[in-house]
Order: C-alpha cells, then structure tokens, then sequence
C-alpha cells in the first residue's frame, strides 16, 4: 500500500500549548507546510510523561536537569524513544523539531546553566533520532 510520506513536528511549532511555560511557539513556516505536507504533531516532554507547564529543564553533564535540579532525564529518554516509534510506525524519514530545546534542539541546545548561554550539542530525541537515521530539521532549516 502506498501512502503520503508524513513528516513529525515539534507540536509547540504548530499552536499546540505544550511547551514548559505552558505555551505554543508557532512558527508560520511550519504552518505553511502543514497546508502542503503531512505533518505529526509531537511533543517528547508530554510523550515522557512530563506534566504541562513543567519546570525548565537543559542538559548539564550528559543529564538533563531542571532549574530546580531535579534529574528529569529519564522522562525525557522516554519521551525520545516514543518519538522513534512514532516515526518507525509512520515511516517517517524527516522531523521537525524546535531549536535550541533539551528534547529536540539539533545542533544547538542551552549550556546548562539556565542563562541563556547556547552551545553545539543535540537535544535527547533529536540525538536518538539521528543515531536512527532519521532527518533532523528544525524550524531554522525551513
């Protein structure tokens, strides 16, 4: 059976309220592809079973953290192996994700610190993804 190909998007990017403060981060590209693509909303944080809003979280020493310092990384090692699976599932051959974040920023992350410091590094599902083979896009790419 042959289907449309289906892309995974940050849900954030397109209106969903899911972020850590409880807010969407829509980005009009991403819109304007979702008129002329297939696009899955996800969002890893939900997927791991982390609450909405929750508390901001960044990746410090190979573990990510929230402000607070409480180790949230095995919410988010489940929320990325629910995205695989999503994408096993659909086929899925490309991803957008939201830039920057601890789940899904690719190639730029925050430095841990909370102080608005970014760094190289992959977001925890972006990471698992790509070890995957799975195309990694963010909102900066399109």
């Amino acid at each position: 059976m042959n289907r449309e190909p289906v892309i995974l998007c940050s849900a954030c990017l397109l209106g969903v309220a899911c972020r850590h403060d409880g807010k969407s981060k829509v980005y009009k590209k991403v819109l304007d592809l979702a008129s002329e693509e297939i696009l899955i909303p996800i969002c890893p944080e939900q997927l791991g079973g982390l609450p909405t809003p929750r508390n901001t979280s960044e990746i410090r020493g190979g573990k990510v953290v929230t402000e607070k310092g409480v180790d949230v990384t095995g919410k988010f090692e489940e929320g990325a192996k629910q995205v695989l699976a999503l994408a096993e599932l659909f086929g899925c051959s490309e991803v957008i994700l939201k830039q920057r974040s601890p789940s899904c920023g690719s190639g730029k992350i925050y430095d841990g610190t909370f102080s608005g410091i970014i760094v190289e590094g992959d977001g925890v599902t972006a990471k698992l993804l790509k070890e995957n083979g799975i195309s990694v896009k963010t909102e900066e790419d399109l």
